[in-house]
């Protein structure tokens, strides 16, 4: 699972996801991406469901980049504990995600099974993806 070897702080305030991405919404490594299209928190898990999906399909041929990391730690109270008394122990760790992020890119495999994989890829997701070609990509 995926999670910082090392924090500076222990736990994080929530914050707002207001807008689109401003960096990270462009396509860096590979010729095929997908592109989040709304605003969420996805964990470590799902990231790494992602992943095995995507890996799974392309037959370990090609790459693979993965754009986000989960740094924002989460934290849970117990069950059934009354209201106050201090923040929750930390529970694992997301990335916040807004739309127009890069989250997975591919390269080295054909086009459709790129498509394919980045789109079981995109179902381990809890969120609506886009699939995503460079510009200057041509298809033999």
């Amino acid at each position: 699972m995926l999670q910082p070897k090392k924090t500076k702080f222990r736990r994080a305030q929530k914050g707002k996801m207001k807008g689109n991405a401003q960096r990270g919404n462009q396509l860096a490594f590979g010729s095929f991406g997908i592109k989040s299209l709304e605003s969420i928190w996805i964990t470590g898990r799902q990231i790494e469901a992602a992943r095995q999906a995507v890996t799974r399909h392309m037959k370990r041929e090609g790459q693979l980049w993965i754009r986000v990391f989960p740094d924002k730690p989460i934290t849970k109270k117990p069950a059934e504990v009354r209201m106050g008394k201090g923040k929750g122990s930390p529970e694992g760790f997301v990335v916040p995600v807004t739309p127009g992020r890069i989250i997975l890119e591919a390269e080295g495999v054909p086009y459709e099974v790129a498509k394919e994989a980045l789109r079981l890829g995109a179902q381990k997701l809890p969120i609506k993806t886009k699939f995503i070609v460079r510009r200057d990509y041509v298809q033999e």
